[in-house]
């Protein structure tokens, strides 16, 4: 593992094989008998208990986060914190988890939400530590087992927080982290005839792979996959305000973000007024060392990575460009394409890195149809004045999460997935836990 900001080697961890998983698997369900057979409020304590231990390790799992991943150290200490607000969040769930009693002839029809059994979930390097939370919170809350696979370049939150999840109290076994590579310890989850299923965020082309083999044993799936969300400035918009939110929408995270707002569209009367109100935003922006408190964009996860988004913006690109560090370190400068084809890899492609397009539009028709012009439909802003406009066009616009006059995609009350290529069930919200659930029919005859 190298520190994206210097390449310096943070550490060395061993590589989970598939016999590992096998065992692992065994260790989980055993302790998923006794999780589940547990009362309901002593769960949920317990999970309080492990929000509370996490909170008290912010500034700790903050730090590991700017070392493995590159992260601001701003965003490290949200991440963490957004760990143990999702366990609580979870554990308020664990005693409203209730079924149904459904009016039948004859007698009563109840309905029992029980827990699937060993879930595995296989995290990825853009966010190692919310993502994760994302689905041992609520698998735990509904009296599952987890097994976490974090991305191989960063393993160290994750590991540490199984260790934290024990000081906790959280039963041995019941929460395991397996390092290691997708081909190896991930597809050992992935085909495991003990694991019920699989939670994965990832790519697109990945997600696929992972669903065809989930496939062929009926294994329960939800995937988070790839994006290419709008941003939609409308004429009437406050310009000034929508200029100004443009840059983090696509920067933040240095746009390693499946909903980064990476396709800028804007209405063609005021497109040229908009470019010269956000050139200055894109300039200022801070980049450099990811524990600086003043840092907005630290580097890329990788040298691949840096690679690959170096090949989207060909030299023939006009481009407004900010700043970056030069010297060691996986650093890429803040970039917004300017005059580009529409169907251009950099404006239809996932870049995952801190470049995005701007594209005009004519009518409330034509945004509609540039902004569903692509195989994704996870996030996406639009920006206008009207309420009709903004309530027709969230309507229109092929995408699972639409914020308007405003950029924000995630929060752990809503539910949070993707339409098209962008994924396959939902996340997050107050019907987080029955995803980790099979529902169970019983009718008791009354009749003589």
């Amino acid at each position: 593992m190298l520190n994206p900001a210097t390449e310096e080697t943070v550490a060395v961890v061993p590589a989970a094989t598939r016999d590992d998983v096998d065992a692992a698997v065994a260790r989980a369900a055993a302790a998923q008998r006794a999780w589940a057979a547990a009362a309901p409020a002593d769960r949920a304590r317990l999970l309080r208990r492990f929000a509370a231990v996490v909170d008290g390790h912010i500034e700790e799992l903050a730090q590991l986060e700017v070392r493995e991943a590159g992260h601001t150290i701003g965003n490290a200490r949200w991440e963490a914190g957004n760990v143990r607000d999702l366990l609580d969040f979870a554990a308020g769930g664990v005693e409203r988890l209730a079924g149904r009693q459904i009016p039948v002839a004859g007698g009563i029809d109840v309905t029992f939400l029980e827990p699937l059994g060993v879930i595995g979930v296989i995290a990825p390097w853009n966010f190692p530590m919310p993502i994760a939370a994302w689905g041992l919170a609520p698998a735990l809350a509904a009296g599952n087992a987890v097994i976490l696979k974090p991305a191989e370049t960063t393993p160290l939150t994750a590991l540490r927080l199984a260790e934290l999840a024990l000081e906790a109290g959280i039963p041995e076994h019941l929460f395991q982290v397996l390092p290691g590579r997708g081909d190896v310890a991930g597809d050992a989850l992935v085909e495991h005839p003990g694991v019920a299923k699989i939670v994965f965020t990832g790519s697109t082309r990945v997600g696929k792979q992972i669903m065809a083999k989930c496939a062929d044993r009926v294994k329960r799936v939800t995937l988070e996959l790839g994006g290419k969300s709008p941003n939609i400035v409308f004429a009437d918009a406050d310009l000034e305000a929508a200029a100004a939110a443009a840059p983090m929408a696509f920067l933040d995270n240095t746009g390693q973000d499946c909903c980064a707002r990476t396709r800028i569209l804007v209405q063609r009367s005021v497109y040229d007024r908009f470019l010269e109100l956000v050139a200055p935003g894109i300039a200022a922006v801070t980049v450099g060392d990811p524990l600086d408190e003043k840092t907005q964009m630290g580097p890329l996860i990788s040298r691949a990575q840096l690679d690959r988004v170096r090949s989207f913006v060909t030299d023939d690109l006009t481009a407004i460009r900010g700043t970056a560090p030069e010297g060691p370190g996986f650093w890429y400068p803040p970039t917004l394409v300017t005059d580009v084809d529409p169907t251009a890899p950099v404006a239809a492609e996932e870049v995952f890195g801190p470049v995005a397009v701007v594209l005009p539009f004519e009518d409330e028709e034509d945004a509609v149809r540039l902004a569903n012009a692509t195989e994704y439909g996870l996030s996406g802003s639009l920006w206008t004045r009207d309420i009709g406009r903004a309530l027709r066009v969230s309507r229109a616009v092929a995408a699972g999460n639409l914020s308007v006059n405003s950029h924000s995609s995630v929060r752990y009350w809503t539910p949070f997935g993707g339409y098209k290529q962008s994924g396959l069930g939902r996340e997050l919200g107050p019907d987080a836990l029955t995803a980790f659930t099979e529902t169970k029919n019983v009718f008791i005859s009354t009749e003589a």
